[in-house]
């Protein structure tokens, strides 16, 4: 599958969102890198996906809680509260990319060193029950 170049820039985008964002939280929730990694992070969606599948991703019922809480938190962190935001942010972040766990979860087990320590007996468990892995009777 080949990627166009506004997937192209709309993946920099997200990746470059996500490490200020990473940056802004480790540097003592400073204000200003993750104001910078959430516009970043939210305009590189629509470039990867299209603003039309964007807008329905956002606007699905089951996802409303999710989305309210995820811009909420963006403009806590634009107000001046980066720490509430940030959490108010990780809370809608769970609502609406949380379908995607278990299937990160399979790809992560698929590495090498990765796949070996998440299989360990404890981890495994710890893994499976925050990622929402349902276990198999079989």
């Amino acid at each position: 599958m080949w990627l166009t170049d506004a997937q192209k820039i709309g993946i920099a985008l997200v990746s470059f969102g996500m490490f200020f964002m990473f940056l802004g939280v480790m540097l003592f929730f400073d204000g200003a890198l993750l104001a910078l990694g959430n516009i970043l992070f939210i305009a590189g969606l629509p470039l990867i996906i299209g603003p039309t599948k964007t807008f329905y991703f956002f606007s699905r019922k089951q996802k409303l809680r999710g989305t309210v809480c995820f811009f909420g938190g963006v403009v806590l962190v634009f107000l001046k509260y980066p720490i509430i935001g940030v959490l108010v942010e990780a809370v809608g972040f769970m609502g609406l990319f949380g379908d995607f766990f278990p299937v990160i979860l399979n790809f992560l087990r698929q590495l090498p060193f990765i796949g070996t320590f998440l299989s360990l007996p404890y981890i495994r468990g710890l893994v499976d029950r925050v990622a929402g892995v349902r276990q198999s009777a079989v």
